[in-house]
């Protein structure tokens, strides 16, 4: 009997789903059990509907080594292709533990090379979603120079495409680094992620640590500051990633999505209410950020490391704007060596993807201590330094409260490039405190003084009616204006509107080297 275009038809049918069946129903009823999802049913969740075009679903490995010859592994085990989230392009991988638990190989490697690749050539961003047992053993050097490509990948795509990273599964030894290299990366609770796992480190070290306390969500978003969100599952970590998509532009070249701006901007009078007098008290200045933009809509990122600043996007009358905030609810918004390093990096992301930086200040000064100097507070703190200097997207600046010596200038002053400088009356710019200047310039008329309490608190008043108040700083042209707060949505809408067709003329060169 003659072989009919319909029997092909139905040949090529049965080997999609037999593919798309991964490691087999078994496999895919235990991820299930686990608590996750399958590496096609993470994309056409996080995809738009009916918009996955797949790329290499045929794909086979060529090893023959330690029984792999003739050994099947549906699409290499990672489906790779394109969608649309919300309309727009993006380039995806998703590594499928159902088959022969994610490991990488070859030609597996290969497959998530080529979807960065065609996310760089149409300008879109690339997703990777982890879930992976680390390198094929089999394949020995083959699967090292796989991870090799992926990583040289990831640095050719970095400042040019939003990447981003998904961790849903194991990911341990060369594998960590490519989501290292990627700008954001999301884990889910019961993933786990380290170099070497608890056994190999009990072994050289004889440390006995869980892989939990180890390589869990908290620790890496507590303590490594290695992961910018924590997922509650494989949903959560792709409706994150959604979020996180539509403030981000495509690429480099491109300016971030716009959405719909308000008519009319009314004065929010909570704002006048929220910072205190007294520059020892606290308060959340997150409260102050979601008084600001558009419906409060605030996505912080890295919530849970270095507490003392907060980073995030917004939206200011529809546009995309990158928030930098002291937090003095958290070491009095002082900078330290770990918050220096997570503004630095956010500040360098926003000026890649011509994102404007909105940056609240509230800080007594870097953080004093023989441990922050040997640890290296200087070049750390240079980083921010760096970092605002270098950055030539619309820089706007507003004082809250304290605002003094080294940290006044490592927040973005006028003199560190910053557009446009708004001070509220509560702003106090200065070298240092108050207290601790009066301390020193009259150490000597203190010490003479019949009631020296009473003659300190008289010069400390002195000194803040002079030097630390934004009239001061105004009157030298350090701030531009000093504002109600009730007004500060409407003056940084007004100011941004102007700024947003900044050119900034820089000299030539290849780049500049960053502190490390």
């Amino acid at each position: 009997m003659a072989i009919t275009i319909e029997d092909r038809i139905q040949e090529l049918n049965d080997k999609k789903a037999e593919i798309a069946l991964g490691g087999g129903r078994a496999r895919i009823e235990k991820q299930h059990a686990a608590g996750s999802m399958t590496a096609r049913e993470r994309l056409d969740y996080m995809l738009d509907q009916d918009s996955f075009l797949e790329s290499g679903m045929y794909a086979k490995h060529r090893c023959t080594y330690f029984g792999m010859e003739g050994k099947v592994l549906p699409a290499e085990g990672v489906v790779t292709g394109a969608g649309t989230i919300d309309g727009r392009l993006v380039h995806v991988a998703s590594q499928d533990f159902t088959v022969a638990g994610g490991a990488v190989g070859e030609v597996h490697a290969d497959k998530i090379v080529r979807a960065m690749e065609d996310a760089l050539k149409t300008g879109s961003p690339c997703v990777v979603i982890n879930d992976s047992g680390g390198a094929r053993i089999q394949e020995g050097n083959h699967s090292l120079g796989g991870y090799g490509r992926i990583f040289y990948a990831n640095v050719k795509a970095s400042g040019v495409i939003p990447q981003i990273s998904i961790i849903a599964g194991p990911c341990a030894g060369g594998a960590v680094y490519s989501p290292a290299l990627t700008d954001f990366i999301i884990q889910t609770k019961s993933a786990r992620m380290f170099i070497t796992g608890p056994a190999v480190i009990k072994a050289v070290t004889g440390e006995v640590v869980s892989a939990e306390d180890l390589g869990g969500p908290q620790v890496h978003m507590n303590t490594s500051g290695v992961i910018h969100f924590v997922a509650e599952d494989d949903k959560h970590a792709l409706d994150i990633t959604r979020r996180l998509l539509s403030f981000l532009p495509s690429n480099n070249l491109e300016d971030p999505p716009q959405l719909e701006a308000e008519e009319t901007i009314l004065p929010n009078k909570a704002l006048n209410n929220i910072v205190p007098l007294d520059p020892k008290l606290r308060y959340d200045v997150r409260d102050v950020i979601v008084n600001i933009f558009d419906k409060g809509d605030f996505m912080e990122i890295q919530a849970g490391y270095a507490t003392n600043i907060v980073i995030g996007f917004a939206r200011l009358q529809g546009r995309t704007v990158g928030v930098i905030a002291n937090q003095p609810n958290a070491m009095a918004g002082v900078l330290d060596i770990n918050c220096s390093d997570k503004a630095a990096r956010f500040i360098r992301f926003c000026n890649a993807f011509n994102i404007p930086l909105i940056t609240f200040v509230d800080t007594p000064g870097f953080m004093p201590g023989v441990q922050q100097e040997y640890g290296g507070i200087i070049r750390h703190g240079a980083k921010m330094l760096f970092a605002y200097s270098a950055a030539t997207v619309p820089k706007l600046t507003v004082e809250l409260r304290k605002s003094y010596g080294g940290a006044n200038l490592a927040m973005c002053a006028k003199d560190l490039g910053a557009d446009r400088v708004l001070a509220w009356p509560t702003a106090e710019i200065a070298v240092m405190g108050a207290e601790g200047a009066v301390d020193v310039i009259f150490r000597k008329e203190l010490k003479e003084a019949a009631d020296p309490k009473a003659k300190r608190q008289e010069l400390i008043d002195e000194y803040r009616e002079n030097f630390a108040n934004p009239f001061a700083a105004a009157a030298c042209n350090q701030v531009d204006d000093v504002i109600e707060p009730a007004y500060t949505r409407r003056e940084l809408a007004m100011a941004l509107d102007i700024l947003y067709r900044k050119r900034e003329l820089r000299p030539a060169k290849k780049h500049g080297l960053i502190p490390l």
